[in-house]
């Protein structure tokens, strides 16, 4: 089987040994509130995309998830890859940047080109704005080679998630799979059939509705699940994606050794780091051609809460209790954006950030393309770095196997980068790469901030799996 999800991570400088964890049974302390999506606490980035409300300090601990518009994007020119922002850059003002990335990407042949280097965990593309309900497609080539996985999926912040997954030695059975609030399931996925994902270019598509889902290749529907069929009689719920959720495209290992013996036997064993692209390129490779979104009406029960008459202005989604239910969302006039890597959603820091819960009103069949997503404040001229919480075992373990061996290895690959070697590229050392600053809390209580004389975990760039047996 199957990874749990795809998420976002980029560096830390700080090791999991000194993080504070959270869980069902562990909230987070209030200097380092907002829970990631794999269980650290932290401050900045940790507090925007992954965010989960459940096991945070409180409420609001967590910053607005910006609404999605319908729209189409095509990666054809060197300016559109240019515009996708480095995750470690971001602090949420999704009017400013409309993708997001950790690893590396790249512009080749009129599309966007994910690269995995040698030894590293990959590279992921991740929506800055969340959507509820829609049909979402992507153009794209996957990678190969047994133990390198490729991934489409939908993904929310209390970790709904829907999913297209391509592992590298099976290029003819995209798997379509899907979870409520991170529930294993393992009876989930189904295979549908193509041509060579890797050869050809596919479109996989995603309908979802508040009753159903459907999957398609190419225009034809390849699988249906109704949400009447996931009824849960011991939980009294549906264990159906039901949250807002952004879009993310990524390329890992799921053959990283330090994976669970499920994930690398699902992902088709342990990754061969001496295969043809390694030896020809110097990285695994993905290519998307374009991305486009369908909103679709927002359910009748939602609600506006904010200081605005205008409803227009409600441009985000928040919860309102921690079950996160999706009746527990509803729309704010707040801002989605961070003033530096040190605020919260309590503390933003992003100036004169208005009051909310002044008025309420009820929602009636408002049309998912109508609410503008953008926000006019503008944001600090001071740039900062975001803290970029590490949400993956996989990468994590790789990030304290580097920081253990780095003295150790030589100082350059023998697989660097090559831009005349068929697939674009720049180079670059493919074992190590620059450290952004950390957001995690270490166990003794501190803020999170990068500290002199700490080495950071070091290649930590992308996304894993949780597994059969993690």
């Amino acid at each position: 089987m199957k990874s749990i999800f795809i998420v976002l991570l980029a560096l830390l400088s700080v090791s999991l040994a000194d993080s504070i964890t959270c869980n069902a049974t562990t909230s987070c302390p209030e200097e380092s509130p907002c829970c990631s999506q794999f269980g650290i606490c932290g401050t900045g980035a940790y507090c925007l995309g992954g965010c989960d409300i459940r096991y945070s300090f409180n409420l609001s601990s967590c910053m607005p998830m910006p609404r999605m518009d319908s729209f189409s994007e095509s990666f054809d020119s060197k300016q559109k890859v240019s515009e996708i922002e480095l995750q470690s850059l971001y602090l949420g003002n999704a009017s400013e940047a409309d993708w997001v990335y950790t690893g590396w990407v790249d512009y080749y042949d009129e599309s966007l080109l994910l690269q995995m280097p040698n030894h590293t965990t990959g590279t992921v593309l991740s929506s800055t704005k969340y959507f509820w309900y829609g049909k979402v497609g992507a153009t794209m080539k996957t990678s190969r080679t047994g133990g390198v996985v490729t991934a489409f999926i939908l993904f929310s912040d209390v970790q709904d998630e829907i999913d297209y997954e391509f592992v590298g030695y099976d290029l003819v059975n995209p798997q379509s799979n899907y979870y409520a609030q991170g529930i294993l399931n393992y009876t989930n996925s189904e295979n549908s059939t193509v041509n060579n994902t890797f050869e050809y270019y596919h479109t996989y598509e995603m309908d979802w509705q508040e009753d159903k889902i459907d999957w398609y290749v190419d225009g034809e529907k390849v699988r249906t699940l109704h949400k009447s069929d996931t009824w849960n009689e011991t939980l009294n719920r549906y264990n159906y994606p039901q949250t807002p959720s952004r879009i993310q495209v990524s390329l890992w290992p799921g053959g990283d050794p330090t994976n669970g013996e499920g994930t690398i036997e699902w992902a088709g064993g342990l990754v061969n780091w001496d295969s043809e692209d390694i030896q020809n390129h110097g990285y695994f490779y993905a290519q998307v051609k374009d991305i486009y979104m369908e909103a679709y009406d927002l359910p009748e029960h939602v609600l506006l809460k904010g200081n605005s008459t205008k409803g227009d202005d409600y441009h985000a989604f928040l919860y309102n209790d921690t079950k996160g239910d999706d009746t527990d969302i509803y729309l704010t006039n707040r801002k989605t954006w961070l003033g530096s890597d040190d605020a919260t959603g309590f503390d933003p820091q992003n100036e004169n950030d208005p009051v909310v819960d002044e008025s309420e009103t009820t929602i009636v069949t408002t049309s998912g393309s109508s609410t503008i997503t953008s926000v006019s404040t503008a944001t600090s001229s001071t740039q900062r770095t975001a803290n970029v919480p590490a949400q993956n075992t996989a990468a994590a373990n790789q990030g304290n196997n580097n920081a253990n061996t780095a003295s150790s290895r030589p100082t350059t690959s023998a697989n660097t980068y090559d831009p005349s070697a068929g697939v674009g590229g720049f180079v670059q050392d493919s074992r190590s790469s620059s450290t952004a600053s950390g957001g995690g809390s270490s166990s003794s209580g501190s803020a999170g901030r990068l500290n002199d004389g700490i080495m950071g975990m070091v290649g930590a760039i992308a996304l894993g799996a949780i597994s059969f047996f993690v």
